[in-house]
């Protein structure tokens, strides 16, 4: 009996322990659930501003060659050297002549058998299919032979500069390009702009370069190609700009930032610490109040303008509230208490 009561006691104590112990729990997780962060909002408006937009970039040679025949073997000779200028046409390389030679010295013959053929078919002796027959194999081999002798004497498609070598004579060609010549009289550049500025951009309009090397001179580009689709992960599109190179103070893989106007647009800002950035990655958010609670939007930084700076989103309009103040304590689905700031509370006292 006694028994009995000391086991019944043992199982009581347990149940009540476990019913304390979900209380507990029950009660943090209400507690979590039930915080409300304190946080002053802006409403989002656009705003009309006179707009420059400056963003960086990396010339380029307009053209790159990389002299790569479609042919393997050895490399007879290396006509030019790194820093070497080239005229357009130029001889660059020559290749082993051997299969060359052979294809001209089978290509002479099939000239003369096409010339012997031709006479006997005008006079019936051959047949037109034994006729068709030569002339193809001659036309093939007119066509393997004017692919030898581009690929064994190599030229220069433009005039430009030796950028780069990497064999010598007698080396056994494998692959890699043989010589890089690159055009550095007129450059080229990419630039990605934000999706918003798409309508202002147009193919012939001129932009300002400037170069740290050269602080105090500026340069204009123009706009070559305004390339048709947006990068739907970052919401940018691409911009081939065409810059005259003719002093050559300009180099390829020369950091350059590239300066236009674009008139007076409408557009978003809020204040610059608004928009906060993800650890480890180059990507800006902003959280919005979304029925009282934080959402979080991705956005797109463009121009700052002193304590502002621009975003783009397609996740915003126009009456959004965007959190500008205690934005760092949230996650998305923080309940949101709206609070006034300072001066708001007693301008309204004063009223």
């Amino acid at each position: 009996m006694n028994r009995f009561i000391k086991i019944t006691g043992t199982v009581a104590a347990i149940i009540s322990l476990t019913s304390c112990g979900e209380g507990k729990t029950s009660e943090k997780s209400n507690t979590i659930k039930d915080s409300v962060e304190k946080v002053e909002v802006m409403v989002l408006n656009k705003e009309k501003i006179a707009h420059t937009l400056t963003l960086s970039t990396t010339l380029q040679g307009y053209e790159t060659m990389n002299v790569s025949p479609s042919l393997t073997g050895k490399i007879e000779r290396i006509n030019v050297d790194v820093g070497s200028r080239i005229k357009q046409g130029q001889m660059l390389v020559v290749m082993d002549q051997n299969q060359l030679n052979t294809t001209r010295l089978a290509f002479t013959n099939l000239k003369i058998e096409k010339e012997r053929m031709e006479t006997l078919y005008k006079a019936g002796s051959i047949s037109q299919q034994t006729y068709d027959q030569l002339k193809l194999q001659y036309d093939q081999t007119e066509e393997t032979l004017a692919f030898l002798e581009k690929n064994t004497f190599v030229k220069a498609d433009f005039a430009g500069v030796i950028s780069a070598k990497n064999y010598e004579n007698g080396e056994l060609y494998s692959g890699a390009p043989i010589l890089i010549l690159t055009q550095i009289n007129k450059l080229k550049a990419l630039v990605n702009i934000p999706e918003a500025y798409y309508p202002l951009l147009k193919e012939g309009k001129e932009v300002s370069l400037q170069t740290d090397i050269y602080p105090e001179q500026e340069f204009t580009a123009t706009i070559e190609t305004v390339y048709p689709t947006i990068d739907a992960s970052t919401h940018t599109f691409q911009i081939k700009l065409k810059i005259a190179n003719a002093k050559e103070l300009l180099r390829p893989g020369m950091f350059a930032r590239v300066t236009m106007g674009m008139g007076e647009i409408e557009s978003f800002l809020i204040p610059h610490q608004t928009a906060l950035k993800l650890q480890g990655s180059n990507e800006r958010y902003v959280y919005v109040n979304d029925d009282g609670t934080a959402k979080r939007v991705v956005v797109t930084l463009g121009q700052r303008f002193d304590d502002k700076i621009e975003i783009f989103s397609n996740e915003i309009k126009a009456g959004d509230q965007i959190v500008i103040t205690g934005q760092s304590r949230l996650v998305t689905g923080s309940s949101l208490e709206i609070v006034k700031k300072e001066e708001d509370s007693l301008l309204s006292r004063t009223k």
